[in-house]
């Protein structure tokens, strides 16, 4: 039965004081973890007062290019730009900035009260570490990009799909809205849709695909109006063949005269990095005519790169492993080049201007969003507290390969103990670990195979892959409705 004392509450005082000492209570049992989220929130904190008023990265103004003048982009979508729209009444990157840091919060707690609920509280808090620590999600979090509000999306898509009666129309918008906003959130629709059917919720899975597809869809007829082009972003094909030009080798593919105009005469070892074929003037695709992201263009690099793959899927699978492997390094290399590396650090001084012509557009049209100088002020000493922060406090990639390898560990373990008897009658771990744990593990391997690794596309899968190593670390079930403490001491 629900307990609803507040109902038989005399007065509003003794509302209020119970109120206080439920609040007192939660937080007396969860001190671990009220401390670790004030000093995140500290950090948070940190932030603001350092870099004033937000941190810029290339794709940064691009974005804001389509928060004042709204029309689908060739090579990312919209939804990043739609969620800083929603913020422009503000007139203010500072409240972007401190919107992201909020949504990193959230993300954590939510890690830590899922996993608490099947996990030992200390296992929750430090489930919920990575993500409220890090300094690389600190600072992602103040920059200007979509990483955050995507990692937010798709960890509550994947928190609600694990409930044991899911809301399938809920989890469908959420993932439309992460699709919109990075397209590798598409993938985790099929992937989802998969998890609801395995557990037997076959028109929740109908419903979900429904309610994730509508929005695409209509976001596609928007960028078919635009570009007279199916699809939603238009450069997909020649992400495509720069990754695949880590390997591709004309003399084995053969190709046709329209596509060996693509052709790299050197030796894959001694290419560039694969987001340069895209990006640089000396890319084989950059020198066609027109702009890069052109119908034609893309369309060619696409052919070129679907050759390369039926030519030589073993040097493909073995390009997309060694970029995945960069994951998992336990120091942190320079890549792709020094110039992106150094966007993920806290800077000493502010960044420079923007030198190429798109994005100076970006930045007049950021100025205009401000309605003042864009220019990041680094304030000491909080700035110099966060670089030595930055120094010591990260999630080594070969940590998280440990993290992601404990659940299917713990699981044959349980199992293999069963099976001989070294722990009659133990419950079987449960399968509530397995989605956060797929979608951890979609979120590293796509782009490694369809563009290339990012430190950046690494932090949203780390959420995920902790919840999973939590919930994997005592028997479980699938998640039944949550019990939230609010003020009255009401339990709904």
């Amino acid at each position: 039965m629900p307990v609803m004392r507040w109902a038989h509450a005399p007065s509003g005082r003794r509302t209020g004081a119970s109120g206080r000492v439920g609040v007192l209570s939660w937080a007396r049992r969860h001190g671990w973890f009220v401390a670790l989220f004030a000093v995140a929130a500290a950090l948070r904190a940190t932030a603001m007062l350092g870099y004033r008023p937000a941190l810029w990265f290339p794709d940064s103004y691009t974005y804001i290019v389509t928060v004042m003048r709204p029309r689908p982009d060739l090579v990312r979508p919209a939804g990043y730009s739609m969620f800083v729209k929603l913020l422009e009444p503000f007139h203010s990157f500072a409240v972007v900035a401190a919107t992201q840091h909020l949504l990193g919060l959230g993300v954590g707690a939510l890690v830590y009260w899922i996993a608490a609920r099947s996990a030992p509280r200390w296992i929750a808090v430090l489930a919920a570490a990575p993500v409220l620590l890090d300094a690389y999600q600190i600072q992602l979090e103040h920059l200007l990009v979509s990483d955050v509000l995507f990692m937010a999306l798709v960890v509550a898509a994947t928190v609600l799909a694990m409930r044991a009666e899911p809301p399938a129309v809920a989890i469908g918008l959420l993932l439309a809205a992460a699709s919109l906003t990075r397209t590798v959130g598409l993938p985790l629709v099929a992937l989802v849709a998969a998890w609801l059917l395995l557990r037997r919720h076959r028109r929740k899975a109908l419903a979900m695909l429904a309610a994730a597809v509508l929005p695409v869809v209509a976001y596609g007829a928007w960028f078919y109006a635009t570009y007279h082009r199916v699809g939603i972003i238009g450069a997909d094909g020649a992400f495509l063949y720069a990754r695949t030009m880590a390997f591709a080798d004309c003399a084995r593919m053969r190709p046709p005269a329209d596509l060996a105009v693509l052709c790299d005469a050197r030796p894959p070892g001694r290419r560039p990095p694969s987001q340069d074929y895209v990006w640089s003037a000396d890319s084989p695709l950059v020198k066609l005519p027109g702009i890069t992201f052109t119908a034609a263009n893309d369309g060619l690099a696409r052919r070129f790169a679907l050759l390369a793959i039926r030519s030589q899927p073993l040097d493909y699978a073995g390009a997309t492993l060694s970029e995945l492997a960069r994951t998992f390094t336990w120091d942190r290399p320079v890549y792709p080049d020094a110039e992106v590396y150094a966007a993920y650090e806290f800077p000493d001084r502010a960044p420079p201007p923007p030198v190429r012509y798109p994005a100076q557009v970006g930045a007049d049209f950021a100025r205009q969003y401000e309605r003042g100088d864009i220019t990041t002020a680094v304030a000491e000493p909080y700035a110099g507290w966060l670089r030595a922060y930055q120094d010591l406090a990260r999630l080594p990639g070969t940590l998280l390969l440990a993290v992601l390898l404990v659940p299917p560990a713990l699981t044959v373990l349980t199992a293999v103990r069963r099976r001989y008897g070294r722990r009659a009658g133990a419950p079987a771990t449960g399968g509530a670990w397995l989605l956060p744990w797929a979608v951890a593990w979609a979120l590293l391997v796509i782009p490694p195979a369809v563009a290339q690794f990012d430190y950046r596309y690494v932090l949203p899968a780390v959420p995920l892959a902790c919840l999973a190593a939590a919930l994997s670390s005592q028997p479980a079930s699938m998640l039944k409705d949550v019990h939230v403490f609010i003020p009255g001491d009401v339990r709904v």
